[in-house]
């Protein structure tokens, strides 16, 4: 499958190089249905330039196109809920309203680093809602699950994935949801 998101990355089919990803994206990968594994791509990147801004700039991947996974620990009680939101890296995730309402919390906030990198076993700032744990909602902005194209993490800084926003959609735990995100002003 051509991918067209890439800027000047060339992606390469992500069920054949998979050691460009972290173990758990991996295995998740080799699980999917092969129409929608067929539709994900991968490419090396230089890891000082994961983050959002500075990666769209180096590789001419426009923001539009890019999405964040983010983790979210909710409250309620004495109970912790985790999930991760997955919005584009023009928005913002509604973390207080959409998302703490999702997971019937009094407080959520996003998990921090240590935290989000212990319980998915990734690297921060590479994130991505690909390998999860199972338990865990994947909450997908209904913007993102309608793009034709976007670029998420690989697990690891040093990779991204290009793939249609349904196959997202389609992920083990995925909910689609309208106005999970708002715009960054």
């Amino acid at each position: 499958m051509p991918w067209h998101a890439t800027g000047t990355l060339t992606a390469l089919p992500a069920t054949a190089h998979l050691d460009l990803v972290a173990a758990p994206v991996a295995a998740a990968l080799a699980s999917l249905d092969e129409t929608l594994a067929a539709q994900v791509g991968v490419t090396p990147i230089d890891a000082t330039l994961a983050d959002t801004a500075e990666f769209c700039a180096r590789y001419g991947v426009a923001p539009e196109v890019s999405a964040n996974c983010v983790i979210i620990r909710g409250r309620r009680g004495g109970e912790e809920r985790f999930a991760a939101a997955v919005v584009l890296a023009t928005t913002r995730a509604d973390v207080n309203g959409v998302i703490r309402r999702r997971l019937d919390a009094r407080t959520a906030s996003f998990a921090p680093m240590d935290e989000a990198v212990a319980l998915t076993h990734m690297e921060y700032g590479g994130i991505t809602p690909i390998g999860l744990p199972a338990t865990w909602p994947v909450l997908i902005d209904a913007a993102v699950a309608a793009s034709p194209e976007v670029v998420i993490g690989g697990g690891v800084r040093a990779s991204k994935i290009f793939l249609p926003g349904v196959v997202l959609a389609a992920l083990p735990g995925a909910e689609v949801i309208e106005g999970l995100a708002r715009l960054v002003e």
